[in-house]
């Protein structure tokens, strides 16, 4: 046979990640606070966009508006509703293009241009409400940084140019707690100059207010705030020496190395526990975000559960038609034309999103709680097996489509604010064979023994903890046990034991 080029016509099915589906599946993967950061981008490129206020009847629109299914159907959902109810009020139709399952799943129902999800009250953020009153709070004066401190003890301590400049730069390195982290000799090759001319600015700085501040270690922090309340010995500083062996309670080791004995030891002891481990903590810092929770799980009194999404997360935007429809009729260039024509399908693109991310959410968070029906009515020792496949079984979606709905959610219930992947656990077998448990189950279970030692003899070794855990049906190893016990901060039974003997 002839080898040539030959011209061949082939039928297939392929999926074009669009623009527009990798929005899609961006803003189901993203927390509530960077959705709403997202949407003020939008807001602010998009001249179709407009923020939802609630007090405009669909912007008085002339054209009539169908609702969102959302706003009819999507705010509560209630668990013993009739089998598949819940799941054919709440699905959006298959995608033709079933290449991605996990890209299919996000493909929404169009809601009519001009529509709004109507999920939130408006907020632009800013120093004035919707009502135009100030904002004092928001117009006060923000917290003193440790970095501007120290920047501001360093133009009166430091009065060389090149000093000052490495000053700075060893400031810009401090962490929150008041630490410098990085090593002196490759910040000296960055920088040009000499170890020697670094460790002499640095000396300055750690005079500087707060004591303790610009430490390389927990036992240098110690020890400069020691130095200046001028209780600095021998004895203290051999402690100093040693943290590690006081983090451990071995105290008759570390009294006989020290030279002391033990009430004068348990004095020295005292005096490192009146100073500040992070002297930086004591100025302001970037204000950690609040977790909001994204659903709602509310007990009724028959037993079920009603899950309804935080309407107070979700951003509430609307297209404005009549802009649209006013700047196309009133012009007759095409690039008008054409830039307000992908200004309108961005617009209905993004409020589709919006409505399926929030459909989405909703559908994952039932599902959640109805495989994990019996941690939400009797507590975490109820608390089952489950994995991603199983949910995404259940409700017919990609195993990916239900990880990127699972990070970074928040799920508040009546038991606490729990992240969506909480529900989520590996399996340890039954020693009958029968149902198995929860790995987050067993660390709890590990956690309720430990806290039940009361004395040394009582204090529980990880073999001891394993034959408990068997007589409970918990086919579970001595080296599964240290993992968990270690992953709850738990210390090792020997370390326990000193503790109890020194509290005694």
């Amino acid at each position: 046979m002839a080898m040539s080029p030959q011209i061949q016509l082939k039928q297939g099915q392929s999926l074009a990640m669009t623009p527009q589906l990798q929005q899609a599946i961006k803003l189901l993967q993203l927390s509530n606070i960077e959705l709403a950061a997202f949407v003020e981008e939008q807001l602010e490129s998009n001249p179709l966009l407009e923020r939802g206020t609630g007090t405009e009847n669909r912007r008085a629109e002339d054209a009539p508006v169908a609702a969102t299914e959302s706003e009819a159907g999507l705010s509560e959902l209630t668990m013993d509703a009739p089998s598949g109810a819940a799941a054919d009020a709440m699905d959006a139709p298959e995608s033709a293009l079933n290449a991605d399952a996990s890209v299919a799943d996000l493909v929404p129902d169009a809601p009519s241009v001009g529509g709004e999800i109507d999920w939130s009250k408006a907020g632009s953020g800013g120093s004035f409400n919707a009502s135009s009153d100030y904002d004092a709070a928001a117009n006060t004066a923000h917290e003193v940084t440790l970095v501007e401190h120290l920047t501001a003890q360093l133009a009166m301590a430091v009065h060389d140019e090149r000093d000052r400049l490495i000053g700075a730069y060893l400031i810009d390195q401090v962490d929150e707690n008041g630490y410098l982290r990085t090593d002196i000799d490759e910040l000296a090759a960055r920088l040009g100059v000499s170890s020697a001319r670094i460790n002499s600015v640095l000396t300055i700085l750690q005079t500087f207010e707060p004591t303790g501040v610009m430490a390389r270690s927990l036992s240098e922090c110690l020890k400069l705030q020691l130095k200046e309340r001028g209780e600095l010995d021998s004895a203290m500083q051999i402690l100093l020496d040693n943290l590690p062996m006081l983090a451990n309670h071995d105290l008759p080791k570390l009294a006989k190395i020290c030279g002391l004995d033990t009430e004068t030891l348990s004095e020295y002891i005292t005096r490192l526990r009146s100073l500040a481990p992070k002297p930086g903590l004591a100025f302001g810092s970037d204000a950690a975000a609040v977790v909001e929770p994204d659903v709602f799980v509310r007990d009724r009194p028959d037993g079920s559960w009603a899950v309804e999404l935080n309407t107070d997360t979700l951003p509430r935007v609307l297209v404005n038609s009549r802009y649209y429809a006013e700047v196309c009729s009133g012009t007759n260039d095409a690039k008008v034309k054409t830039y307000m024509s992908e200004c309108q399908q961005n617009a209905s693109w993004l409020i589709k999103s919006l409505d399926q991310r929030a459909r989405t959410i909703l559908k994952v968070s039932s599902e959640i709680i109805k495989q994990q029906d019996g941690f939400f009515a009797y507590g975490v020792d109820h608390l089952k097996p489950l994995n991603l496949k199983a949910v995404a079984d259940a409700i017919e979606m990609h195993e990916s489509t239900v990880s990127r709905v699972t990070s970074n959610k928040y799920m508040s219930t009546s038991r606490g604010v729990f992240e969506l992947k909480y529900f989520f656990t590996s399996a340890i077998a039954s020693m009958d064979g029968g149902e198995a448990h929860s790995a987050e189950a067993v660390r709890h279970k590990i956690k309720i023994l430990v806290s039940e030692e009361k004395d040394p003899k009582s204090v529980l070794s990880d073999d001891k903890i394993v034959t408990l855990l068997q007589a409970q049906g918990i086919d579970i190893a001595r080296r599964t046990v240290a993992k968990y016990r270690e992953s709850l901060g738990i210390q090792s039974s020997v370390q326990r034991r000193r503790i109890l003997k020194n509290k005694a």
